[in-house]
């Protein structure tokens, strides 16, 4: 956890920043490619798709789990770390998506449930955890809008995952796949993608000290005092 801060487009020029920015897409777009396909997902699978009450009711529990996830596991980042947090949300995925496909062969419902929502539950954490992630290497001088900025990737995976596990399933089905087979791919396609995210995570390294803001902060939270990099006398640093 740093003690100095970095301004927001000095934040942008920093690798750290970036990989932060893959490590909440890569979670996200594991988690928010299932949410739209959740319901017809465990009906082809179990239910022969004629079961839309208890798809339903899978649906909601998911919702749960996204905003009970949030609670639990930035609070849990709290005994941790933020880093750790991370590597258990990419290291626990892939296996869970994994192993989703055999719980559809073992015809198992609640195996198949219990996956998702531990998965979703770690898609809410992403979320709440990311800004004490940001807070403990950029300093809180200008954290909400290095977040504001960072929630780009969100953006982004809301057009990956969606994109990427319908396409995959009407190419599948397209091809003579059975519905309930159809996921098989698309799970250890995230999976893949999970392995990424925990790549880029465990290359996040504490901030190179040449990025912290050396000037002063107003009372308001406005910088203030010589620009980034400058000494108060206007000679720059070494």
């Amino acid at each position: 956890m740093t003690t100095a801060n970095v301004e927001v487009n000095e934040a942008m020029r920093t690798p750290q920043f970036w990989l932060l920015w893959w490590v909440l897409c890569l979670n996200v777009t594991a988690g928010i490619g299932v949410i739209g396909q959740a319901s017809p997902m465990i009906q082809e699978i179990f239910f022969k798709g004629n079961r839309p009450a208890a798809a339903a009711g899978f649906v909601a529990l998911l919702s749960l789990a996204n905003m009970t996830g949030r609670f639990a596991w930035a609070s849990f980042s709290d005994v941790i770390g933020r880093k750790a947090t991370y590597t258990t949300f990419f290291v626990l995925g892939m296996l869970l998506y994994a192993f989703v496909p055999h719980t559809g062969q073992l015809q198992s419902t609640l195996l198949f449930v219990i996956a998702f929502v531990i998965i979703l539950s770690m898609y809410g954490g992403g979320f709440s955890t990311v800004p004490a992630y940001l807070k403990d290497l950029f300093g809180t001088m200008q954290v909400g809008a290095i977040h504001g900025r960072l929630l780009t990737a969100w953006s982004a995976a809301g057009i990956f995952g969606p994109v990427l596990v319908n396409y995959i399933r009407e190419y599948e089905i397209d091809h003579g796949v059975a519905k309930a087979d159809a996921y098989s791919l698309t799970m250890y396609l995230m999976a893949c993608l999970l392995l990424v995210g925990l790549i880029c995570n465990l290359l996040v390294r504490p901030v190179d000290p040449k990025h912290h803001y050396t000037g002063a902060t107003a009372p308001d939270g406005s910088t203030t005092g010589p620009a980034l990099g400058q000494t108060a006398a206007g000679g720059a640093h070494a």
